[in-house]
């Protein structure tokens, strides 16, 4: 990642932390899960939110709202999702709102991470 795209990014951070710090930790976990999950990706600042793209295609990010961090996926419409836990009715994108720590885990956001990488989920 190059320096600018670093610079961003931490601003990015930095400008959540000063107005919600609880918010900026949920998107430095979410990130974390991101980037454990593969290796390849690459991250910017668009849409007001942090994204990821693996070989230059978009396949997700991490957007910032008053009252919940939303994990946006390009393709969530083809996930599976048994738990029906994933939210949106675009034809292509959905969403997981993330409203504390804990939602993260309860709502399995690896699980869809996972998919949105290619990648065959570990357990649902």
């Amino acid at each position: 990642m190059d320096v600018s795209a670093q610079l961003r990014i931490s601003e990015f951070i930095n400008d959540v932390q000063s107005v919600a710090p609880e918010q900026a930790e949920i998107i430095e976990l979410i990130r974390e899960l991101f980037n454990k999950a593969s290796q390849v990706l690459s991250e910017e600042i668009k849409y007001g939110g942090l994204v990821f793209l693996k070989s230059g295609s978009l396949i997700g990010g991490i957007f910032p709202y008053k009252n919940h961090i939303s994990i946006e996926f390009s393709n969530g419409a083809d996930f599976s999702d048994p738990q029906e836990l994933l939210e949106g009715k675009g034809k292509r994108r959905k969403h997981l709102k993330i409203h504390t720590r804990q939602d993260i885990d309860l709502k399995n956001a690896i699980f869809f991470i996972e998919q949105s990488l290619g990648s065959t989920p570990k357990g649902q």
